[in-house]
């Protein structure tokens, strides 16, 4: 798999070029399904407390879930709910016909118990793909709404007409956000996954047999080129924030010298996870819906 650059750089994965595709298609399909049952999908965002990020990230998800469309159904707890209030909350919205998907916006205060919470959201509504339910649909193959970081990476290697049957992938990180989830979804796509971590042994030569490399290990550069041969598709799920800016967990310079495709940071992965919560939103609206 070689870049069609050669040695001038890799194309550089516009991620929100495919998150504004991905939205266009929800908001096309949100109009047919209000035009074909009468209904309207909800989104049923929780944030509990005032973390600043969270309430960024909200806010941005009700925005686009309305330009799609979609009723914002949002609910607001305070930082010091009882869990069983917490759970009260997500209970009624479970059994609320009105709401098409839930997302518990995470983190959470540290008095609550997060996997919990995150269990009280029925499978048919976990937006988000993060329910044991939802985790085990995803292993054993079955139908069901998948995370929506890890979908928004598969998304963008189909944008870029990325060959997975056969190809050699490595995923660095293990989170159950992103690694775990991901490693399944390129599995049933017929890659040779390795999922690496913080105790694999010499992680450049792992990821140097790569076709394509996903670090998602929240390590700032951690990827270098001396991880990545000539030709190889590289995605960063990474974010963080430095002096001089944002940057991911790949050395984007170095790297975008060897590699066939890259993703950025920011403007790569990141518009794909809020664009993929609506198409999961969506999906479910259609199955609850019978569209």
């Amino acid at each position: 798999m070689t870049g069609p650059h050669g040695s001038t750089g890799a194309v550089v994965i516009d991620g929100k070029a495919s998150a504004a595709q991905v939205r266009e298609e929800v908001a096309r399909d949100v109009a047919a399904l209000v035009a074909e049952t009468g209904r309207r999908p909800g989104l049923a965002t929780v944030l509990i407390g005032a973390d600043p990020a969270s309430e960024v990230y909200v806010r941005n998800k009700r925005t686009a879930c309305r330009a799609a469309g979609m009723e914002d159904l949002h609910r607001h707890l305070p930082a010091d709910v009882s869990q069983e209030v917490a759970k009260k909350v997500l209970d009624e919205l479970a059994a609320d016909d009105n709401v098409s998907g839930i997302l518990l916006q995470l983190p959470l205060p540290n008095h609550l118990d997060r996997r919990a919470l995150l269990d009280r959201i029925p499978a048919e509504k976990d937006v988000d793909g993060l329910t044991v339910q939802s985790a085990g649909l995803l292993a054993l193959g079955r139908d069901g709404l998948r995370p929506c970081t890890p979908a928004g990476v598969l998304r963008l290697l189909d944008d870029h007409a990325i060959p997975l049957r056969g190809a050699e992938v490595v995923v660095v990180g293990r989170s159950e956000l992103v690694g775990r989830p991901l490693a399944q979804l390129l599995t049933a796509r017929d890659a040779t996954v390795t999922l690496c971590h913080s105790r694999t042994v010499d992680l450049a030569a792992t990821c140097r047999r790569a076709d394509v490399v996903v670090a998602a290990v929240g390590v700032p550069r951690l990827i270098g080129a001396d991880a990545v041969r000539p030709g190889a598709v590289v995605i960063d799920v990474g974010i963080h924030r430095e002096a001089g800016g944002l940057c991911g967990d790949v050395d984007f310079g170095p790297v975008a010298e060897r590699a066939g495709h890259i993703s950025p940071v920011p403007g790569g992965v990141g518009p794909m996870t809020i664009a993929m919560l609506l198409a999961n939103t969506a999906l479910a609206a259609r199955r609850q819906f019978g569209g």
